[in-house]
């Protein structure tokens, strides 16, 4: 199986190039660089800093016959100083012309936090240096995103990093359903309850962070390093893969969509080499016993602790 069904029909490939903390410079290379070997499915966000680079590697990647536009499936993420109803259009807006699209296949919520809209400031502050918060509630973005569905700019749309008890809230009210949880997944944090809680709701879940981002800035000394972990090097040997090929295999055998990040084009490459292979049931024994609930992706103050565990929306607060 190479791609999943969302809830409207749409198909949508089990693997992914992310973009995440991908350089300027380096981006527009990997993404027409991943298209040529095969890529179908470019994961974006506004926050990234990075799509006008992507935008500029589709374009290349169609104008060079590679692929058609409707052969690619885009994913972008509506970030948190848009959620107010007159705020959400616009920034759609945005995002398209920096990618050089007409529509998106999917868009997403990117957190359920919203921020003061500041312009083009992504994080706007108060004088003391704390986040400048806003209290939208996710409903009121979510029916703005309905709108850019039936406006034909958008094919489907989902969230990402909300909890079970958001999901059950917005669903309750949502006239167009969720189609996708965008999440943290790897084996230190499986997120199995949530992610059993979506499938059971027909919500596809795509893993973000599933090598456990080892180039994450933040990354203090001490804290593990999934790649380097001794029964995920063995089952690798085992099974003549590299750790990474491994991770990926073990999302897409969960059904679950998988983004790695890479701007090298070998490594791009092996991410996705990995049709030829399945783990084994004592495998999937031996990664699961991996977990110790460890985030990767938390936004945090410079004393490390969690930046907006204080907002209603925090989606952290909640066992899943």
């Amino acid at each position: 199986m190479t791609h999943v069904t969302l809830q409207n029909g749409s198909k949508m490939p089990l693997i992914g190039l992310g973009t995440w903390q991908s350089k300027p410079g380096e981006v527009q290379a990997a993404v027409l660089h991943a298209l040529k070997k095969g890529y179908r499915h470019i994961d974006c966000a506004a926050c990234y800093g990075n799509e006008t680079e992507v935008g500029e590697g589709l374009k290349m990647a169609f104008e060079a016959g590679v692929c058609k536009r409707e052969d690619v499936f885009v994913t972008s993420k509506l970030w948190n100083t848009f959620h107010r109803t007159e705020h959400v259009a616009p920034a759609l807006e945005k995002t398209l012309k920096d990618l050089q699209l007409e529509y998106l296949d999917l868009y997403l919520i990117h957190w359920p936090v919203s921020f003061k809209y500041s312009g083009d400031n992504k994080f706007p502050k108060n004088e003391d240096g704390s986040m400048m918060y806003d209290d939208v509630p996710p409903a009121q973005t979510w029916a703005a995103m309905e709108e850019l569905v039936t406006a034909g700019k958008v094919k489907s749309i989902g969230v990402s990093n909300f909890n079970s008890k958001q999901i059950a809230e917005l669903s309750s009210v949502a006239k167009i359903p969720i189609s996708v949880n965008q999440i943290e997944s790897h084996p230190y944090l499986r997120n199995q309850q949530l992610i059993d809680f979506c499938q059971s709701k027909n919500i596809q879940i795509t893993a973000f962070c599933p090598l456990g981002s080892p180039t994450r800035p933040w990354a203090k000394e001490g804290e593990p390093v999934l790649l380097e972990d001794p029964e995920l090097v063995a089952i690798a040997k085992k099974v003549g893969k590299t750790p990474a090929q491994v991770l990926i295999r073990y999302q897409m055998d969960r059904n679950v969509v998988v983004i790695p990040k890479s701007v090298t084009p070998a490594r791009i490459e092996q991410n996705l080499d990995v049709a030829d292979f399945k783990l084994s049931e004592e495998d999937f024994e031996v990664l699961f016993k991996f977990n110790r609930d460890w985030r990767t992706c938390v936004p945090a103050n410079p004393d490390g602790s969690a930046r907006d565990a204080a907002h209603p929306y925090y989606p952290f607060n909640e066992a899943f």
